[in-house]
């Protein structure tokens, strides 16, 4: 088969990883891709924002599946325009990528499903929006209604950070995302990230996961779009894995498939366990980045297969085989990410070739002749699998050493509430 993968960061070098293993692969293209995406694929210069330029592509090129790896172009419905133009594509439709593309829509959905999440409140004004805030006091949670790159969400500990926060929103800090705020109550307990696969009308658990999303060790410093990951997340336990199933995934994709908007693709919920069992957090439409590396390198069946079933609707008939190790990821980010930061920068130590125990993915690089520059804010996942997290966190570091990089920065704890869970 003829694949082209749609994307460029960590999350896409991770899949081309993958499906370059699968024997019905036959070609590999990426759009736009990156240094090392390019290592397994044949990068295009492709304008995925034009719909018709990548259809052409297809045809032009006989490709027998598009998988979309960002969530911006499925909730700008490049799916949708595929499938009407005749060629298969992995990932929802844009009615359903709203499950993402909206806080309020999953809201709306999590109200007619009854499924357990923060009580909240949605604001198309600032003044709304502030006196919610200021009658329910801090800590609440502030969410930009829209995509933002995963930093439109702020979990203010104080009442001022709050109103900075709907602020920031109504300002245009996040530009059409902010337009309309979902502000929710504060949960406590555990974060972890729950995947699974659906077909519309049939859902393959795969595996959990759990993020680090704050920019420095200890889980300090602003919010970023994830510093590191590792897989299992210990936290959910089976008969955890079997609730969230019955009281969220599964009322979640009945709903769409009843509202006639059936999700198809990777459901990846955000998920707070608590004293009160799991409630969801928010839902993403696509693999997680960075847990999607962490997830590739654990993952045993053919993933190409597995993208397959998910779009011809064999779900049921399926199953995904997993490594018993854990696998954990460390993000390589430019000194003053996610702030304002360097772009062109120099990174040497980069030619030990991957293996199914440790790898570089690379999330923001191009190649200058001989060179590899950094070209993003999150720049490279170094990622490992061991018997234990402790074992694939001390890989992942080892990996780290070898690296020359003076202008990246990187915490030095993930995967630290597992490894005081093995002590």
């Amino acid at each position: 088969m003829k694949l082209l993968l749609i994307g460029s960061g960590g999350r896409e070098h991770a899949l081309a990883w993958a499906l370059a293993k699968s024997p019905k692969l036959t070609k590999l293209y990426a759009a736009p891709g990156n240094a090392g995406i390019a290592e397994v694929a044949e990068l295009c210069n492709l304008d995925t924002a034009d719909h018709q330029a990548v259809i052409g592509f297809c045809r032009e090129h006989a490709i027998d599946l598009v998988v979309v790896g960002p969530e911006a172009p499925l909730v700008a419905g490049l799916v949708d325009d595929l499938e009407a133009a005749g060629i298969k594509a992995f990932g929802p439709s844009r009615a359903a990528a709203q499950l993402e593309g909206s806080k309020a829509f999953t809201k709306g959905v999590c109200d007619e499903a009854d499924i357990p999440t923060a009580g909240y409140g949605r604001f198309d004004t600032a003044d709304a929006a502030l006196a919610y805030v200021r009658e329910k006091g801090a800590p609440i949670v502030v969410k930009a209604d829209g995509l933002a790159a995963g930093k439109g969400v702020v979990v203010a500990m104080t009442l001022k950070d709050a109103e900075e926060a709907v602020t920031a929103c109504f300002e245009g800090s996040f530009g059409a995302a902010g337009a309309e705020v979902v502000i929710e109550e504060f949960l406590e307990g555990e974060e972890a990230s729950f995947f699974v696969l659906s077909d519309g009308t049939n859902a393959l658990p795969l595996a959990t996961a759990q993020d680090h999303k704050r920019a420095y060790d200890g889980d300090e410093g602003p919010n970023t779009g994830g510093m590191g990951a590792y897989s299992p997340a210990p936290v959910l336990t089976d008969a955890l894995i079997a609730e969230v199933m019955r009281t969220i995934i599964e009322p979640t994709i009945a709903t769409l498939a009843k509202r006639g908007t059936p999700f198809k693709g990777v459901l990846y919920a955000g998920l707070m366990i608590g004293t009160n069992g799991p409630k969801l957090i928010e839902y993403n439409t696509r693999f997680g980045d960075p847990e999607c590396q962490v997830l590739m390198m654990r993952l045993k069946s053919d993933l190409l297969e597995l993208l397959l079933a998910s779009v011809e609707g064999r779900l049921d008939q399926t199953t995904a085989d997993w490594r018993d190790e854990a696998a954990l990821t460390v993000v390589m980010a430019a000194k003053g990410y996610p702030g304002s930061y360097d772009k062109g920068t120099e990174i040497r130590g980069l030619d030990t070739p991957a293996t199914d125990d440790v790898a570089v993915f690379h999330a923001g690089t191009k190649r200058d002749g001989t060179r590899i520059l950094a070209n993003g804010g999150r720049v490279l996942n170094v990622t490992a699998v061991g018997t234990t997290v402790r074992q694939a966190q001390q890989r992942a570091y080892e990996r780290i050493r070898d690296i020359d990089w003076p202008e990246g920065f990187c915490r030095t704890d993930i995967g630290w509430r597992a490894i005081a869970r093995e002590s």
